[in-house]
């Protein structure tokens, strides 16, 4: 095969025949299966501690780690909080159907979902609807950390798209 006929196969400039995909995929040491068909999502993934994403860092220190996730459509995310004293996160409600489940690790937090405020402590857990405005604040004098588990079904499903849209 060509080099000009590999760089328009990897361009998208050429459609190549069943015959350059089998040199190609013979070429890489791949079964022509493995080249053609959209990668499989892995059966496990393993996130070492450290591995997360920060996705939030408080006034006073505080973060928010994004420890985990699933893909689309019914997304899952697992977050690792710590809030210090005075840290507030608000968060804007999320779409329709979402729903959070969290546990303080350690310290006291207040939640605050709509118009409701709930003081939680060291084991204590509360599930509720994200797709309100919330937030999650430390009002005490020590660290405090939770563990926040995101549902959210449907993402970047038609249905939901539409729905986001009105």
């Amino acid at each position: 095969m060509s080099r000009r006929m590999l760089i328009n196969v990897e361009q998208g400039a050429a459609n190549p025949s069943v015959g350059t995909l089998l040199r190609i995929s013979d070429a890489l040491g791949v079964g022509l299966p493995t080249l053609v068909e959209p990668p499989a999502p892995k059966r496990v993934k393993v996130i070492r501690h450290g591995e997360g994403a920060a996705l939030w860092t408080g006034r006073h220190g505080g973060r928010g780690l994004l420890v985990a996730g699933t893909e689309p459509p019914d997304m899952l995310e697992l977050w690792d909080w710590t809030l210090q004293p005075g840290d507030r996160h608000a968060s804007e409600a999320h779409l329709a159907g979402t729903r959070e489940l969290l546990q303080v690790q350690d310290g006291t937090i207040t939640v605050e979902v709509a118009d409701q405020s709930f003081t939680l402590d060291t084991g204590d857990a509360l599930t509720f609807h994200g797709d309100v405005a919330h937030a999650y604040a430390n009002d005490g004098t020590r660290p405090a950390r939770f563990t926040l588990a995101v549902f959210e079904p449907g993402v970047g499903s038609p249905s939901r798209s539409e729905a986001s849209d009105v």
